[in-house]
């Protein structure tokens, strides 16, 4: 069937309409002098692109001669994408209220969204590569964004490291096309099955350390805790509880897809890697004063979390195991980065608010946990919330996190590795040592200064993903389905 021009609006609506929105936001930028309605076009874009994306046909296959599909694993990550974005454009209505820049803001934001979303539909290579870069050179900016000594050495250290890993990607790309003839990740896996051999490892290996960054597995970790807590914080929800996600949508392509067909006994490489990941980035977050750096450390351990569905198909793959036993394992690690979006935002979004309490009083070091300290009675809607994702964060039903937990750590089981699925249920035991501190100085310590007015757009910011938190966790089946029917395109 020839599809037409309308047909493929239809299939890429949500990515027709926000590509539309920027260039209108870039010429209104040009005239508008008071910028805050920009604000509120890029929240209504966002909002319209989640509810073409929800509509869409998630079956549709592919379009663009092939280069991306639209299927459930695709739709499942965009609305992921999208959700965060929401967030944050909510959050920034009142981070910069009033801001000549902050068309740029959002502008950069709605770019590096459609860069994700291209990611999510790829099963080209190249195609793959360019929603990349759109999203990785976004960001770079947007960690740079209000240009003060943290942010711009928060930003060079993103960028440094985010080119070098590009790089490697890229080169990893180039040597499976010159082996296999074709960018076409499943032609690439079909027809590296018959011709494996040194050249193809060292193509994997170069594709898995580049894929190894954008997940933030140790030990290509080491950009995110600095350029977590040196970003803006709202940028930083948007990293930790987005931008962080593509890695892994392009990583469950490539190395599900491509890699898996090769029939390698690579699953306990990583098997390593996940249990190094967890460990260190628990047992780091415990010693943090800063609580953005121990949120950072913390989304460290969660990549391993989420990376436990690499190793249990690998396991499957290799010692005969039910496939539905691979299919629950990727589909807990898709619960997982949802309640894991949302969650991990919404926990952002409230250390800008205790940002903001500090900025106010002319204090300094304003994400340190002593600002903390009796936030139930200063800001008590910021600490309600910040509780609820914190409990979602340690695994407590029924918020949103807890059902991820559960699938992957039981597929683990199923798949025979007790061992690793014992070691995350411990450093989810041990998480908890760092999120009681903070809960501790919220509501068991003297208040720090006197009671605020929390900003409006922080606040439904936090309320947004609140719901959301408690609706996935408390109404599971319809995300748990989703997750499955999109786990089921990676096994097809």
């Amino acid at each position: 069937m020839t599809l037409g021009f309308s047909d493929y609006l239809s299939l890429m609506g949500a990515e027709s309409l926000l590509t539309g929105l920027v260039m209108v936001m870039v010429l209104l930028g040009l005239y508008l002098k008071n910028k805050n309605i920009q604000g509120y076009l890029a929240l209504a874009g966002l909002a319209a692109a989640l509810f073409l994306t929800i509509g869409a046909d998630r079956n549709a296959g592919p379009i663009f001669f092939g280069t991306v599909e639209v299927d459930p694993l695709s739709q499942f990550f965009k609305v992921v994408f999208i959700s965060v974005s929401l967030i944050v454009v909510l959050a920034g209505l009142s981070r910069y209220k009033d801001s000549p820049a902050q068309d740029e803001f959002y502008i950069l934001l709605l770019l590096a969204t459609i860069g994700m979303m291209v990611v999510s539909s790829a099963v080209d290579l190249l195609t793959l590569w360019v929603g990349f870069e759109l999203a990785s050179l976004s960001t770079y900016a947007m960690a740079a964004f209000d240009r003060d000594r943290k942010n711009l050495e928060a930003a060079m250290k993103y960028f440094i490291f985010g080119s070098v890993s590009s790089a490697t990607m890229l080169f990893g790309f180039s040597l499976l096309y010159g082996l296999t003839g074709t960018t076409k990740i499943a032609e690439v896996a079909a027809a590296s099955m018959e011709m494996m051999g040194p050249a193809t490892l060292v193509a994997l290996l170069f594709v898995v350390a580049g894929f190894g960054f954008k997940m933030a597995l140790v030990p290509f970790h080491m950009w995110a805790p600095d350029t977590y807590e040196g970003s803006p914080t709202i940028v930083t929800a948007f990293l930790a509880a987005g931008s962080k996600k593509m890695g892994f949508v392009a990583a469950f392509k490539v190395i599900f897809i491509a890699l898996l067909a090769l029939r390698m006994e690579w699953f306990m490489a990583f098997a390593v890697l996940v249990a190094l990941t967890m460990t260190l980035g628990n047992i780091v977050a415990i010693w943090q004063n800063s609580v953005k750096r121990m949120l950072a450390y913390s989304s460290v351990a969660y990549a391993g979390y989420i990376a436990i569905a690499f190793v249990v198909v690998g396991a499957v793959n290799n010692g005969g195991f039910d496939i539905d036993v691979a299919l629950g394992g990727i589909a807990g690690s898709l619960m997982l980065i949802l309640g894991h979006a949302f969650s991990k935002a919404g926990a952002f979004i409230a250390v800008a608010v205790v940002g903001y309490m500090v900025l106010r009083e002319g204090k300094e070091n304003s994400d340190d946990i002593e600002h903390y300290a009796g936030l139930g009675r200063r800001a008590p809607i910021t600490a309600f919330c910040m509780l609820i994702f914190l409990f979602s964060l340690s695994g407590i039903p029924p918020m949103a996190v807890f059902w991820g937990k559960l699938m992957v750590f039981m597929s683990a089981i199923h798949a025979g590795l007790v061992w690793l699925a014992v070691l995350a249920v411990l450093n989810s035991a041990l998480s908890l040592a760092y999120y009681l501190r903070v809960i501790m100085y919220m509501y068991m310590k003297e208040p720090a200064g006197e009671k605020i007015l929390e900003p409006r757009g922080y606040v439904l910011a936090m309320v947004v993903a609140l719901v959301a938190v408690f609706y996935i966790g408390l109404f599971p089946q319809a995300f748990i389905d989703f997750a499955e029917s999109a786990a089921a395109v990676l096994l097809h």
